[in-house]
């Protein structure tokens, strides 16, 4: 395993080393002891979520508030995305910052999200399953997030306008200037 900084505190790209033959491949897609010693970060997950969708859905940007805060690996089993993470701890270096990362079932990468991060993904390729374990479980109380085009933040989820696929409910979210 290969840990990659994004210039976000906290927030690094998992790259497992892949074993290849003519048979196929196999990767140990997480390990907590190495997770742990490379990273300094907590590998304590205890929620395992999966979700599909099709070219153009843009999901997020969504966080988990207070004692309810979540730490996210993520990765793609089949398909394309653009994942973004931006960091919302206030006080934090890289307050206000984002990063945007293609996470593929071709490149296997992984995205550490900590917590305190918004945390969303946009599907480049026509389906994608997503998968990510999370560090505590969900709370539908502590839902936070903000518009997938906030102006501040200014995102460019690689999806043409007119194009995006958003759900209602992220429709009516926030601007990243209204969180608390």
């Amino acid at each position: 395993m290969e840990i990659e900084q994004t210039g976000l505190k906290d927030c690094v790209i998992i790259k497992p080393k892949v074993f290849e033959d003519p048979r196929g491949y196999f990767f140990e897609s997480f390990n907590r002891n190495t997770f742990e010693e490379k990273t300094g970060l907590s590998g304590a997950f205890v929620q395992d979520n999966q979700s599909f969708s099709s070219y153009g859905v843009i999901r997020g940007l969504h966080k988990q508030a207070g004692e309810f805060a979540q730490a996210k690996l993520v990765r793609v089993l089949k398909g394309e995305v653009l994942d973004v993470a931006v960091d919302a701890r206030i006080g934090s270096p890289t307050y206000g910052k984002h990063i945007a990362v293609k996470l593929s079932a071709e490149n296997k990468l992984q995205l550490y999200v900590p917590r305190g991060f918004l945390h969303g993904f946009s599907v480049l390729s026509e389906t994608a399953e997503f998968f990510y374990k999370c560090d505590n479980f969900y709370n539908k109380e502590s839902e936070q997030g903000i518009m997938f085009n906030d102006a501040d933040l200014n995102i460019d989820w690689l999806i043409p306008a007119g194009k995006e696929s958003v759900s209602e409910k992220d429709l009516l979210l926030n601007s990243f200037s209204s969180l608390s």
